[in-house]
């Protein structure tokens, strides 16, 4: 049974900004948010320390993050116009969700993925 993706306004509009800031390189976010039974809720995010961003990927030392059972996955963003995951992108899977976001970061250039690369339907809540 696949789970209830749900987003936090303000996180998803701060997700879409933040790919923005940081175009044309890729950029990087840790999400957080509570795993219950068969719903998944992302409430925040945390930029992760040492980030890298670059025109071709974005990374963080893993050896950096503090221990927080609020990361839930990661967000990234693709300068291109692609949404697909690479295999880079699965074989560093993190956590339960990975989102990718795609150029120009709008409202509908937003794609969430379970860690096999099936791409998760969502809904954003105010």
């Amino acid at each position: 049974m696949q789970k209830k993706l749900i987003f936090k306004r303000d996180v998803f509009n701060s997700i879409l900004s933040y790919c923005k800031m940081h175009h044309p390189n890729e950029m990087i976010l840790l999400l957080r948010g509570n795993n219950k039974k068969d719903i998944l809720v992302i409430e925040n995010l945390m930029v992760p320390p040492f980030s890298t961003h670059g025109p071709y990927s974005s990374d963080y030392p893993m050896f950096m993050l503090p221990f927080d059972r609020s990361i839930i996955g990661t967000a990234h963003s693709h300068p291109s116009h692609s949404a697909t995951p690479s295999l880079t992108d699965l074989h560093n899977f993190t956590g339960l969700v990975s989102v990718i976001v795609r150029h120009p970061y709008e409202d509908n250039d937003l794609f969430a993925y379970d860690s096999d690369g099936k791409q998760l339907e969502y809904t954003v809540q105010d």
